[in-house]
């Protein structure tokens, strides 16, 4: 950051980037020139900076020997995927067609695994063929992979995906615990584990993911030591070895008023701790944590170009070119129950003093099409560009782009 450049003094989700001459600094460029360089808006883009950064902080946490994956449905755009693929230790895919990026960006297949409830048996044929490791999740797969590694000559490398008997307490989303379509109950796992031992399966070892955007540091390290004893347990019916103990991620990002960032330490003491262990309890493991909102999220923005201003009873309007069809999760349609807005700034106006409680909209012919809902924002005009931050993760690939045929958005990395 140069002597004409300042941190932004605002919500902690903004202050990783800066400001120059009034405008967001992102990859470098001022707002309104990098808008110029993408070609249009509205746009994602991602800082390459702070995805590196972000990266190197959590193996600065993390302890030697715990393997570092990358969830890559958190953004799988091509050019994110390659920069992470040099970053991380592995990628974990939950489709053929993320298989397929994971794999063209260089990744290393020994250490793609693939996840997913619905693998039809065309996408095991293509794992399988790939020599990715793939996460069980129901007994059928097991029938299917019994039969394409007969018919491929290759062994079926295989892991199982847990259904544990405990929850992530306080996580955005809850994935594991409870009826679940993902992964093997822990009560079924003694019989799944024989049959994948009965199908001459390659099996490496556990995964289990109990769930998402947690920012209490207490109830990961929970979730892990619980993970890892019942990876234990489990390993007593094993048909080899434990090789491979993915213990999920969880890792939060702020995204609202309030809301502070994980504390890595006591995460990084607790791994360090579990890996002690695993040493003599499981010698030939290795302890893989998969990350992916926590890794990408901060680095994104997406831009957007105001239209149009208009005044309803007394409401500003900030009528925008793009909305929820490129940015679902934003608008509050993508797992909110009750909507909060996103962080969100006139990206050309950071340092106006005029501020107006407003509301910034798509060009969609729907109320749902909200991006800030009576927000505190600079004055705007039309040609302004609105930013809205902590957009790296779920976002471009997470939202109906065709809905009402409005142009697609682009991507950019910085």
């Amino acid at each position: 950051m140069s002597l004409t450049e300042r941190q932004l003094p605002v919500h902690a989700a903004m202050n990783q980037f800066s400001v120059r001459e009034g405008e967001l600094v992102v990859g470098g460029d001022r707002l309104s020139l990098l808008a110029e360089r993408v070609g249009q808006t509205p746009f994602y883009a991602y800082d390459r900076a702070l995805l590196r950064g972000r990266v190197a902080t959590v193996r600065a946490a993390l302890p030697a020997g715990v393997k570092l994956h990358y969830a890559m449905k958190a953004n799988p755009m091509p050019a994110v995927v390659g920069l992470m693929a040099g970053l991380v230790d592995g990628i974990d895919v939950a489709s053929a067609g993320e298989l397929k990026v994971a794999l063209d960006a260089g990744a290393n297949p020994q250490e793609v695994s693939f996840a997913g409830p619905g693998k039809r048996r065309a996408e095991l044929r293509q794992a399988v063929a790939s020599r990715v490791l793939i996460n069980i999740e129901s007994f059928r797969e097991v029938v299917a992979l019994e039969a394409i590694s007969s018919e491929l000559g290759l062994p079926a490398r295989v892991a199982v995906r847990v259904n544990p008997d405990f929850e992530l307490k306080g996580s955005g989303m809850k994935m594991g615990g409870g009826p679940k379509q993902f992964g093997v109950d822990v009560e079924q796992m003694p019989e799944l584990l024989a049959d994948i031992g009965r199908a001459g399966l390659a099996f490496e070892g556990f995964h289990l993911f109990a769930g998402s955007q947690n920012l209490r540091s207490e109830s990961i390290c929970e979730a892990q030591q619980k993970s890892y004893e019942l990876a234990l347990r489990l390993a007593q019916d094993a048909p080899l070895p434990v090789r491979f103990l993915n213990l999920g991620g969880g890792f939060g990002i702020p995204y609202f008023p309030g809301e502070q960032r994980l504390d890595l330490g006591p995460i990084g003491d607790n791994l360090a701790r579990l890996a002690q262990r695993a040493q003599t309890e499981l010698p030939e493991s290795s302890l893989v944590i998969e990350l992916g909102r926590y890794l990408v999220g901060e680095a994104g923005v997406y831009v957007t170009r105001i239209v149009d201003r208009k005044i309803s009873r007394g409401q500003v309007y900030l009528v925008a070119d793009g909305g929820l069809h490129h940015h679902l999760s934003a608008s509050g349609n993508f797992g909110q129950v009750v909507r909060k807005n996103y962080p969100v700034a006139i990206g050309t106006r950071m340092d106006a003093l005029a501020k107006e409680t407003c509301s910034v909209v798509g060009p969609l012919c729907t109320p749902l099409d909200l991006l800030a809902d009576r927000m505190s924002l600079s004055v705007a005009q039309v040609g302004d560009l609105a930013v809205v931050f902590q957009s790296g993760a779920y976002g471009a690939s997470a939202s109906p782009q065709g809905f009402l045929g409005h142009p697609a958005c682009v991507e950019v990395i910085v």
